[in-house]
């Protein structure tokens, strides 16, 4: 059995065999003083294109490091088309959704703003730097897309009805999200949405209530936050909806 390593990189170069692949100084000062790796030691690559790749490291200095490519591992396999809106939240809870909703193979995140929405401005670059790394640690092979925050009501407004959104109800009639992601096309797209601290606004449930491609899950009995309620959604949509043909393989030891 090949022994594949635990380090996981993602890179914007192509992969391809027996090519070599320059990483980022950021990248380089982690394998060179945090893991204190050595030329020769195996590292996995992957682009959110071309499949995942082992390498191993070619040279390795201050700032910069160089991989080899040896084998490809496995074919490029891209998340269930599913997207995630969610009003951003404090910055530690934010983080946590963009971490756990790429675990969690959100294909798209898209950060709206609603009425009860009261936080400080979100930073992509920071939002970007958090699902790459959720990325290498999921073994994910894509990469989620971050989109620019936007009004809630421009968002619908835009929508493509052929996708439909689930939102995340606190009150009010509901079915149960088991119940209705068992009733769903497996294969279509799909999104879910959940509000902010607070949650919606009168006037937003009833903007909301007048589209014909949304439709009102129930998440449980109890209020959950707002963060817990993004999480809780997607799970239960990969549970019910997502495919589970693309899971990584067993994983051998190496460093």
């Amino acid at each position: 059995m090949n022994i594949v390593s635990k380090t996981r990189l993602f890179v914007s170069d192509a992969l391809q065999a027996d090519a070599v692949v320059g990483v980022t100084p950021p990248q380089a000062h982690y394998l060179r003083s945090v893991l204190r790796l050595q030329p020769g030691n195996p590292v996995t690559l992957f682009n959110g294109a071309d499949g995942e790749w082992l390498g191993h490291i070619d040279g390795l200095g201050k700032g910069w490091a160089s991989i080899s490519l040896t084998e490809k591992l496995r074919d490029q396999a891209d998340s269930p088309d599913l997207w995630l809106l969610f009003s951003p939240l404090k910055r530690s809870a934010t983080d946590l959704v963009f971490q756990k909703a790429t675990e969690l193979g959100a294909s798209r995140i898209l950060p709206v703003t609603s009425e009860r929405t009261n936080t400080e401005r979100l930073k992509l670059e920071r939002a970007v730097a958090t699902v790459v790394e959720a990325a290498e640690q999921c073994e994910r092979l894509d990469i989620p897309e971050i989109a620019k925050p936007a009004k809630l009501t421009d968002v619908i407004d835009a929508w493509d009805e052929s996708r439909h959104l689930y939102v995340c109800a606190e009150a009010g009639i509901a079915d149960p999200a088991s119940e209705v992601f068992a009733k769903a096309e497996k294969s279509s797209p799909s999104a879910i949405l959940t509000g902010p601290e607070g949650g919606f606004s009168q006037r937003e449930l009833e903007f909301l209530n007048d589209h014909s491609f949304i439709t009102p899950i129930s998440l449980g009995p109890r209020v959950l936050r707002a963060e817990t309620a993004a999480l809780a959604g997607l799970t239960c949509w990969q549970a019910i909806c997502g495919d589970w043909r693309n899971r990584p393989p067993h994983r051998g030891t190496g460093s």
